[in-house]
């Protein structure tokens, strides 16, 4: 295998990747979001089995282990020997964002704590989220290689940016972006982090309506709907278990005896209760559990014994509570022309009721709702530009690469100048 910074080119007919058999996948690292399989049986939460060969995602890394998440379970803790990447091509992402972190990681110009931390919504148990943006060292830009365009850590605690990226990103209103260079505490590690800061109100425009506050309604529109597939779904498989399993018109009937929504006429909730079944078997046809989008495949699916997603208590979001904040955030910015991220007051009681969980999440929409009209109201009266700078995103641009391609000609000291870090050299392996 070639060191660590190279990258093997993809090879037409028969040509293919070689090298990959001597490593042992056991000690490659597994940066945050690396597709493993698992090495052993495991019973999550509730006593369901996990058997081994299961195929999932790393979340973080913590206690010597990994946080998996695998679909239909959720997130399940493993040691590190008790995992493998998924495919040959899960190994060399591994080693190319590993390696890439170690270089780049001088190079980062600007960065900041996010997340509930700076939300002022943290507590004992919030892990602290860092982000920020990093330049490339002129030789990064050239030759066949594509140069990494973010750079997360192992637990993926932390991302940065490049920083063509982080103008790309802040110019459509991203909010993880605009939070990162507006909030209290971001700080310029380098000159070319102080001249992004200097121009971060060039991204400022009305699109922040869309980007913050519609966006978290639909998003939050979308749990509430995740949640009410997850109320009866455990009650409904369990019918289809039943001798003989009852047809669709008669899981219908009894879904609509206990559904507590109301109905206009026992028609209409007849209607609805099929509706339910209809998203039910293509939400869990999406999550890969049934053969087929349709009823037939749900019963099959109740009575095979099977992996069953998460409960109803299960799906409570987490972020629920961040897309109620960014409602507020987003008519706070429009109104004002400046943002406001720590939360205070009644509106910081509320978050942290739904964060810990006390909150249904249709009482979150709810919430999101009755902002709605301030939202539509700031965005109105905004006095911000309809439209970003684009002009002055692009001088910033250019001042950036004629900086680095200052450094790196005068040889100036520093990671970015003298001290860059090799640029990954490209490796070819042809078939025998």
């Amino acid at each position: 295998m070639s060191d660590d910074s190279s990258t093997e080119a993809p090879s037409p007919g028969g040509a293919r990747i070689r090298g990959l058999e001597q490593v042992d996948r056991l000690s490659v690292p597994l940066p945050h979001g690396t597709e493993v399989t698992t090495r052993v049986e495991r019973l999550a939460s509730g006593g369901r089995r996990i058997p081994q060969g299961v195929v999932g995602r790393v979340v973080r890394a913590h206690d010597g282990g990994f946080d998996v998440q695998i679909v239909g379970v959720g997130e399940v803790w493993f040691a590190r020997d008790e995992l493998v990447p998924r495919r040959p091509g899960q190994v060399q992402f591994a080693q190319r964002r590993e390696a890439a972190w170690r270089a780049l990681t001088p190079c980062v110009v600007l960065e900041t704590r996010v997340g509930s931390h700076a939300w002022g919504l943290a507590d004992e148990r919030s892990d602290v989220d860092v982000r920020g943006v990093f330049a490339l060292p002129l030789p990064w830009r050239f030759g066949l290689v594509d140069a990494p365009r973010d750079l997360v850590s192992a637990d993926g605690s932390t991302t940065y940016w490049e920083v063509h990226k982080a103008v790309e990103q802040a110019l459509r209103a991203d909010p993880n972006t605009l939070e990162t260079l507006f909030v209290p505490g971001v700080k310029a590690l380098d000159p070319v982090g102080e001249w992004l800061l200097a121009e971060r109100d060039a991204f400022v425009s009305k699109a922040l309506f869309g980007s913050f506050g519609r966006y978290a309604m639909s998003q939050l529109d979308k749990l509430t709907r995740s949640q009410r597939l997850a109320e009866h779904r455990d009650l409904l498989l369990e019918w289809l278990c039943e001798e003989p399993a009852p047809d669709l018109d008669e899981v219908a009937r009894r879904l609509s005896a206990v559904s507590p929504r109301e109905a206009p006429s026992a028609q209409d909730a007849l209607l609805a209760a099929k509706t339910y079944v209809k998203q039910l078997y293509r939400s869990l046809w999406d999550q890969g559990l049934l053969a087929a989008n349709d009823f037939k495949a749900l019963t099959a699916y109740a009575r095979s014994g099977g992996q069953r997603p998460p409960s109803a208590r299960e799906l409570r979001p987490k972020n629920a509570y961040n897309l109620l904040r960014l409602v507020a955030t987003a008519t706070g910015w429009l109104r004002e022309g400046a943002p406001v991220f720590e939360a205070s007051g009644a509106l910081k009681a509320r978050l942290l009721d739904i964060k810990a969980g006390r909150v249904p999440l249709e009482d979150v929409l709810r919430d999101a709702e009755a902002l709605a009209p301030d939202l539509e109201a700031a965005h109105r009266e905004s006095r911000l530009p309809e439209h970003p700078d684009y002009e002055r995103a692009d001088r910033l641009l250019r001042r950036v690469g004629e900086e680095l391609a200052r450094r790196w000609v005068l040889k100036e000291p520093g990671p970015l100048g003298r001290d860059a870090p090799e640029a990954p050299a490209m490796a070819w392996r042809d078939s025998e």
